[in-house]
């Protein structure tokens, strides 16, 4: 009995139970006819290939309009906004080559390697100088495994190691390595203006000392290098206020003078293969004498005698022994590298000697004449302290992640080869000059034997003054990087809020400069200046260094260690145990090198990291200790309990609802494999099951039942709790387990519930149950898995190969890249390949599509195929009509069906006439006969009358199309296929019988021809990024 009205056929009816006789009553909605019309009219624009996910797109994104909006993303941290700052210029994208090694290049290589590291290699000898460097070398290679891991771990924003930190083990570390970081390279400023003037005054213009003649007063020449370098700090303070844009393109000079330094270098050594006559020293029997003219150099000669026989009565060394020239560049064919192949460690006034006999080294009368001595207590340890300077600056290159084309390519390949460039060059460097100089002039630390000239500028080719001012420039430009880079990472620090007491340091100027975090660098590196040392000053930045890259090795092991799902670096030569070993000799390096500095540097790190923690620090960046917290105890959850984790944690907290049968035994045991195969990615599982019943009077069965559910949780290794409500209705209990589960920041956030596969025989509650479950888990923001074909899913302990397909049709957080990604930590799915499908609508451009979806898994650092499926709008067909007229017609004769056995007596045929116009299509007869109680005559009632029917409802005709087609296209390409996962629509709005129904038959359709099927619904936030 159909109407062929449109009136008629957009009306809706509804089912109200009468509170009077308990009968139920149809109700007809007057206005039902404008609403669906406007319905209609608002999802004609919506594809007719995904009318089924209509509901979904109003508020998540169609797969093209969300990774076309990600593509181009910006890989900064947008910056503080400040009124008074001009915008900044676009940064242009840099390269390898341009953005990560030259600048390691120019921040390596130092002051160090060209006035300390033939002092090294003299005082150490060849062995252990090429040990210190190696260990050096070693500590940074292996944090910069470590850095490259977290560099490659999403899109690192501009900020080098404190972001890194600060993100991966979160605020409190972060603010107090930030601030060791912050000190070291504001004294390394201070290093680089010392060791300039000491390459000017002692090497170039000895003659504008101050304070006298430091060569025969050390106390002298510390006092001279405090007082010019104070000069030498205003004059780059000031550089630095007025022109930022000067320090960037001296930066280039500094660079080429680096370069060409190291290669005049080269090139003299290997021109000076047999020595040279530039260099030559006074030796008095084993000792090296200094100030004594060439001409001079004789035992007889006056000037030597009136030195050592002052009153007439000569000393006794002297005496005893001959004065001798010795040369000093004797060049590598010579054999002078066995000389230098052992150490000759001093203490502090000793005499600098051939060999270690005391009779040559000891300072018996305390008289030390021209002879030089030893101005420090030498060992392997100090060294190593002085010397570690010289390979600090690998984080020059993730400082400028911003800048850079490819940062997760560019930092790991950038660094890690200039490191091994400056390596290279470092280890070569000790054995060349072990090989060419005496060792005499090798410990000789000021040339003060040589009449104070720099020994590596007396190798170079073509001269000395290539080295002098090369090595001056480019201490200035590295000195100049320091005072730029330090106030800016202060102001970064002070920005982020974490440390109240640096607020005032957050501000800028008119011109955008951190003027005040200028001044404050600027106060600090005088204090280091006042030192007036290079020896003093380098084991000191060491600290600060060594701890920051120590945490850099802890941040990754941790990471690492953790296996949040977060941590997927596309950098994949690292391992845990290399960073711990980065770790511990980070620490050693320090106890070992100075332990009262270690002790100042770790002290400052607690202070910091204490004082952060007490003034509550409310920062949530998705790090390693916050990831820690999920699973530890009370003091865990407390934390937790301010707020929900960050993305970068999120990982699925299970709640399985586990059907029982009439036994009281888990319907579906692989749902529990299912569930441990998902927790490879780790986190929270517990299983739920609900008992119809009065719990006070079944209580017996409760506790049986959840002991048997806990025995096939132990089967399964299910690690996690279980628990059985018992509940007056199924549903009622469902909801109230998924509204009150868990405890604190342990609450779940993903359910895993069955499909109901004889929803069509057990009548309506089946899926009454299921659906208002769907819509429970929606209310509460809970991701949702169904898993369909459940019984085909593969156990724990087999291991199968072939593809886990993903449709992705709408953007509902991520769930669906998240999930096959956690399913292959599992050994069951982990020789499984990964492809994803998604849908292009009509005016999609298919191929950029595919170029979005394809960078946008490059960020996520997930390797899957992908493919673009373009399906055409076909008419829809006679099958389409067919299947929703049978499923209208099935719903109906459910319906008459049900009416009958709530109608105990007979009912006025107006009320007949409205029962047979129930449905949507259904048409009024008002010559209908009267209904009775008999069954049989009621089925075939119904049955006759649907039977007529010529035209179904076009919103279901549309969904049923949706379906049909999907599912033809998912059959095609997935058939084969060892899992599919989808996104599950939405359910039905409308709190109706005939649309719930419909639902689950589309859902039937949609998966029909498939064994193994995963429907997934998102719970409405993000649970993958593509950012560290």
């Amino acid at each position: 009995m159909q109407s062929n009205s449109a009136k008629d056929d957009s009306d809706e009816m509804e089912i109200i139970p009468s509170e009077h006789n308990g009968t139920v009553h149809d109700t007809k909605n007057e206005d039902s006819g404008d609403i669906h019309r406007a319905e209609e009219n608002q999802k004609s624009n919506i594809d007719p290939n995904l009318y089924l996910y209509d509901d979904d797109l109003e508020t998540r994104p169609h797969i093209s309009t969300f990774i076309s909006s990600i593509a181009n993303y910006e890989n900064t941290i947008p910056a503080a906004t400040d009124p008074d700052a001009k915008p900044a210029a676009p940064s242009a994208r840099m390269g390898t080559l341009i953005g990560v090694f030259l600048p390691c290049i120019q921040n390596i290589f130092g002051v160090i390697l060209f006035i300390r590291l033939t002092w090294v290699v003299g005082t150490a000898g060849a062995v252990c100088g090429f040990l210190i460097v190696l260990t050096c070398c070693c500590v940074t290679m292996l944090t910069a495994i470590s850095m490259s891991a977290i560099a490659t771990n999403g899109v690192v924003p501009a900020g080098g190691s404190y972001f890194m930190i600060s993100r991966s083990l979160g605020p409190e570390f972060g603010g107090a390595v930030g601030m060791l970081f912050y000190t070291g390279t504001t004294l390394a400023a201070a290093m680089y203006i010392v060791g300039a003037v000491e390459i000017v005054l002692t090497y170039m213009a000895p003659w504008a000392s101050i304070f006298g003649d430091f060569t025969k007063d050390v106390d002298a020449m510390y006092n001279n290098f405090r007082v010019y370098g104070t000069l030498l700090l205003i004059f780059m303070g000031l550089i630095v206020f007025l022109g930022v844009k000067f320090v960037n393109k001296f930066a280039t000079v500094a660079l080429a003078c680096v370069i060409l330094s190291i290669i005049a270098v080269y090139v003299g050594i290997f021109d000076n293969i047999h020595g040279n006559e530039k260099l030559y020293m006074c030796v008095l029997g084993k000792r090296l004498l200094k100030d004594i003219p060439l001409d001079n150099c004789t035992k007889e000669d006056p000037f030597i005698r009136d030195i050592y026989c002052p009153d007439g009565k000569c000393e006794e060394y002297f005496l005893a022994n001959n004065v001798t020239k010795v040369k000093g560049i004797k060049g590598l064919a010579s054999g002078v590298f066995y000389d230098n192949i052992f150490p000759s460690f001093l203490d502090k006034g000793q005499f600098i000697a051939y060999g270690k006999n005391a009779i040559d080294i000891e300072n018996t009368d305390g008289q030390s004449y021209n002879q030089i001595m030893a101005d420090i207590t030498t060992s392997f340890t100090l060294l190593i302290g002085i010397f570690f300077p010289s390979v600090t600056g690998i984080m020059a290159g993730s400082n400028r992640s911003g800048d850079l084309a490819d940062a997760q390519k560019s930092i790991p390949i950038g660094t890690i080869c200039a490191i091994l460039t400056t390596s290279t060059v470092y280890l070569s460097s000790v054995m060349f000059f072990a090989g060419t100089v005496d060792n005499l002039l090798l410990r000789d630390k000021f040339g003060q034997s040589i009449g104070g000239k720099l020994v590596v500028a007396n190798i170079a080719w073509p001269n000395q003054w290539v080295i002098l001012i090369g090595s001056f420039l480019s201490t200035l430009g590295a000195g100049l990087q320091s005072l730029t880079g330090a106030p800016r990472l202060l102001q970064a620090i002070a920005r982020d809020e974490i440390i109240p007491f640096l607020a005032p340091f957050a501000k800028s100027s008119k011109r955008g400069e951190p003027t005040r975090a200028l001044l404050l660098t600027i106060v600090i590196c005088q204090c280091g200046i006042l030192l007036g040392n290079v020896d003093l000053l380098a084991p000191l930045l060491s600290m600060f260094f060594l701890m920051c890259y120590g945490f850099v090795n802890l941040a990754c092991a941790v990471q690492t260690l953790l296996r949040t799902p977060n941590w997927r670096p596309r950098f994949k030569f690292y391992h845990w145990s290399l960073s711990l070993i980065g770790l511990t000799l980070c620490i050693s390096v320090m106890i070992m090198t100075s332990w009262y500095f270690a002790l100042i540097a770790m002290g400052m790190a607690i202070i910091i990291y204490k004082y952060i923690e007490y003034r509550g620090a409310e920062k949530e960046w998705g790090d390693g200790i916050r990831g820690m917290a999920l699973t530890a105890a009370r003091y865990s959850l407390l934390r937790l309990e301010e707020g929900p984790p960050h993305t970068k944690n999120w990982r699925p907290q299970i709640l399985v609802l586990s059907k029982l049968n009439d036994n009281l035994l888990p319907k579906y045991r692989k749902i529990f494999s299912f569930a441990t195969q998902l927790k490879a990615g780790k986190g929270l599982t517990i299983c739920v099951s609900v008992i119809k019943g009065d719990h006070t009077k079944i209580t017996n069965k409760a506790v049986d039942a959840k002991s048997t559910l806990r025995k096939y949780m132990t089967d399964e290794k299910v690690k996690g709790f279980c628990d059985v409500l018992v509940s007056q209705q199924i549903g009622e209990g469902l909801s109230s387990v998924i509204q009150t589960i868990g405890l604190g920041g342990m609450k779940p956030n993903t359910v895993i519930i069955g499909w109901p596969y004889s929803w069509r025989q057990e009548g309506r509650n089946s899926w009454k149950t299921f659906i208002q479950t769907v819509r429970t888990v929606s209310a509460c923001h809970m991701a949702l898995m169904v898993p369909k074909g459940i019984n085909f899913y593969p156990e724990s302990n087999h291991k199968i190969g072939g593809n886990i397909d993903i449709w992705w049709i709408v953007h509902d957080g991520g769930l669906l890249m998240l999930l096959p990604f956690l399913l292959k930590q599992h050994r069951t799915w982990r020789n499984c390949k990964l492809r994803i499908f998604t849908v292009a609508q009509i005016e999609d451009n298919s191929i950029q599509m595919k170029k979005d979806l394809k960078t946008f898994l490059y960020h996520l650092r997930i390797e899957a195929d992908v493919e673009v499926v373009e399906m055409n709008n076909s008419d829809i067909s006679a099958y389409t009509y067919e299947r929703t007229l049978m499923m209208e017609q099935r719903n109906q004769m459910l319906r008459a069906l049900g009416l009958n056995k709530k109608e105990n007596s007979k009912v006025d045929s107006q009320n007949d006439e409205k029962r047979n116009s129930i449905d949507l299509d259904g048409p009024e007869n008002a010559d209908a006969p009267e209904t009775t109680s008999s069954k049989d005559e009621s089925t075939e009632k119904a049955d006759g009358d649907f039977k007529s029917s010529v035209k179904p409802d076009e919103f279901n005709v549309r969904r049923m199309h949706t379906a049909i087609k999907l599912n033809e296209v998912i059959v095609e390409k997935s058939q084969d296929a060892q899992l599919v996962i989808m996104n599950l629509p939405g359910p039905p709005r409308e709190v109706r019988a005939e649309r719930e129904s419909n639902y689950m038959e589309f859902l039937e359709v949609l998966t029909e021809g498939l064994e193994k099927v995963l429907m997934v619904r998102g719970g409405g936030r993000e649970v993958i990024t593509i950012y560290s």
